[in-house]
């Protein structure tokens, strides 16, 4: 989504661009994840051989919100193939975040919403995400965004 011309009369999200990750875009994906929990980027030699894989990845999306050429917002989407179901697919999201400064205005709603229908796209059977957030405005965030507390998590940290 693109106000293509000017921005009279054109709301924020019209002056944002919503779309997935191009080559070019892993050093402002890598800053940009500065505000979810990194605390350095890994350099492109480190990264190369995950990045293409990444890139090439058919069920890998990482959709980015821009904004006059910067990426401010970002959520991943994997697509998982499945024998149940159908066999029908599912998707899970993850390393939702926004930039600091850009913050509260739906910016990650909207990385969310092109998510879904990715995810509807495939063929999903549902679309879940995990946060170990316990505030609960980040809890209220993924409700109004549509999801719900539905199920129990449990996590192993390799």
């Amino acid at each position: 989504m693109l106000c293509p011309l000017s921005s009279a009369g054109c709301s924020l999200l019209e002056l944002l661009m919503i779309r997935e990750i191009n080559s070019g875009d892993y050093r402002q994906l890598m800053e940009l994840y500065l505000h979810l929990h990194e605390t350095n980027i890994p350099d492109c030699e480190t990264a190369a051989e995950t990045w293409e894989h990444i890139l090439a990845d058919k069920n890998y999306h990482i959709v980015v919100a821009e904004e006059e050429g910067k990426l401010v917002s970002s959520c991943t989407v994997v697509i998982v193939p499945n024998l149940t179901r159908g066999p029908r697919p599912y998707a899970r999201v993850e390393n939702v975040v926004t930039h600091a400064d850009y913050r509260g205005k739906g910016l990650a709603t909207a990385c969310l919403d092109r998510a879904r229908e990715i995810a509807v796209a495939a063929g999903c059977y549902n679309i879940a995400l995990l946060t170990g957030s316990k505030l609960e405005s980040t809890l209220k965030f993924y409700e109004n965004a549509g999801y719900k507390q539905e199920k129990t998590g449990f996590i192993q940290w390799l």
